[in-house]
Formats: C-alpha cells, sequence, structure tokens
C-alpha cells in the first residue's frame, strides 16, 4: 500500500484553481485609469486598446462567478481533507494493531487490501474533483469573454474604432501607448451597467 501522505498531497491540488483564479486580482494595482475621467478621448477609424487584466478585475459578473467558485473549490477541499485524515486514523489504527498484533495475519491483509482500495478512491475523487474544477474555472473564463464580445460589438457600432486591441501583463503587445486610446473604464464600466441590469432581472 502506498504512503498514506500521499493523499493530503492530492487532496491540496485542489487549492490551485483558486490561486490561478486570484491570478487576475493580484494585478488590478498595476493597471492605471486611462484618464481623470476613465473615458478615452478617441474618435472615428481610431485604434483603441483595452487592458484586460484590468478590465475582469473590475467586471462584477467575473467578480461574481470567482466568488461561486472560490466558495465551492474550497468545499470540495474541506470533504476531501475530512476523508483524507479519517483515512490516515484508520491507517495508522491498522498499522497499531498488526504492530501489537491484535489481529491474524489473514485479516491484517484483508484490511490492507481495503485500506489499499480506500487510498485509490479517494485519490480518483480527488483527481475528478479537480478535473471538475478546472472545467468549471474555463467555462467562467469563457462567459466573461462571451459577454465581453457581445458587449464590444454593440459598443463598436457608435464609437466606429477601426480596431481593438487585447492587452495582458502576460502577454502585452503594447509597448508604449497613449493612454487616450485605453478605452479600458469605458468598457467596464458600460459592461457592468448591463451585467447590473440583466441580473436585476433574473
Amino acid at each position: 500500500m502506498k504512503n498514506a501522505s500521499l493523499i493530503t498531497n492530492v487532496v491540496l491540488s485542489v487549492a490551485v484553481v483558486v490561486l490561478f483564479i486570484l491570478h487576475f486580482t493580484s494585478k488590478s494595482g498595476s493597471s492605471a485609469s486611462n484618464s481623470a475621467t476613465g473615458e478615452a478621448v478617441t474618435a472615428s477609424g481610431s485604434i483603441v486598446y483595452i487592458q484586460i487584466d484590468s478590465l475582469v478585475n473590475q467586471f462584477d459578473m467575473f467578480n461574481d462567478l470567482k466568488s461561486e467558485l472560490e466558495a465551492k473549490a474550497q468545499t470540495i477541499q474541506d470533504d476531501l481533507t475530512k476523508k483524507s485524515r479519517a483515512f490516515e486514523r484508520d491507517v495508522k489504527d491498522f498499522q497499531e494493531k498488526v504492530q501489537k498484533g491484535l489481529i491474524t495475519r489473514a485479516q491484517a491483509e484483508a484490511q490492507q487490501q481495503q485500506l489499499g482500495v480506500r487510498e485509490q478512491e479517494l485519490q480518483s475523487l480527488s483527481q475528478q474533483k479537480q478535473m471538475e474544477m478546472q472545467e468549471e474555472q474555463q467555462v467562467l473564463f469563457r462567459r466573461v469573454m462571451d459577454a465581453l464580445d457581445k458587449y464590444l460589438v454593440k459598443y463598436n457600432e457608435d464609437k466606429k474604432f477601426s480596431l481593438i486591441l487585447n492587452t495582458s501583463g502576460a502577454t502585452n503587445t503594447i509597448l508604449k501607448g497613449d493612454s487616450t486610446l485605453n478605452i479600458t473604464n469605458s468598457v467596464v464600466n458600460g459592461l457592468n451597467e448591463e451585467y447590473v441590469a440583466t441580473k436585476g432581472k433574473k
């Protein structure tokens, strides 16, 4: 039977989901506003850009979904930790009985086999939950990006920008840009207004 401490390490893998989600929020302080009023001074045909890290961090929909996902991840982690500790207690109890000669060899073999099955089940459950959380995380970001894409179609009907660039801290293609071309605040304000209105109808 494998070392029972492996279960504890597998359980902690669920926490990676929460850390990945928090990746966006850690960059909020590095994104400057595009102007004193938060509105970009741009004209039709301009090339503008959005600081996607800042936008996602300020988007109410993302923050609501993130909170729900974090709570779910915490519940899963607590449940797996509880199961892991119960398993480790049973392993310790089994080892003490063997050392003291309180069970027969046949009983020891049977219990060891049962503990081995439980360990595999716990590992499978942990991996399954981790994959489920990763899938939900991907869906979360796709929902946020879908909402942004749909909003930008309407947003640009009036603005008529020639090009809207997407920048982020990790893949920033703009080394230096005129702050008047940064429409992040304008877009996030519109997104939040639309989201609050839609949320209120539900």
